[in-house]
């Protein structure tokens, strides 16, 4: 009688969890790592979307590259999440977010220094002048 082999599974190392962006944050996270690092409303009237899912739709913009118009939301208007997403890059709230990320990492533990990357893309470079 002839049995068929199994084919073996490869033996892949499992992918390194500092190249994993979040697409999607749950309430949880958001309320504890996330939120305080926001600047909140100050006037006017309350909106009709939590700032948890206004942060989530950010996040799946910037994951698929989608045009800011063309955002799948129910109940809020796209312009009102990129006013959201403007408003928190220009007041630092971003900035607070990632250095809170990594006061965090570093009280736990699990900052890696190793895996460091860094993007020169707005790094102007003239003609002409020797460094």
């Amino acid at each position: 009688m002839h049995t068929k082999r199994r084919k073996k599974k490869s033996q892949r190392p499992p992918p390194q969890e500092y190249n994993k962006l979040p697409t999607k944050v749950t309430r949880k996270e958001f309320n504890r790592f996330i939120a305080p690092h926001l600047s909140q409303r100050k006037r006017g009237q309350r909106g009709k979307s939590s700032y948890y899912q206004i942060f989530n739709h950010i996040l799946y913009v910037l994951h698929t590259g989608i045009q800011w118009e063309n955002l799948p939301t129910r109940g809020v208007h796209w312009s009102n999440i990129y006013k959201h997403h403007n408003r928190w890059s220009k007041d630092g709230s971003y900035e607070r977010l990632f250095g809170g990320s990594l006061d965090h990492l570093a009280k736990v533990g699990e900052l890696n220094l190793s895996a460091l990357h860094g993007d020169g893309s707005t790094v102007v470079a003239k003609k002409g002048v020797r460094a």
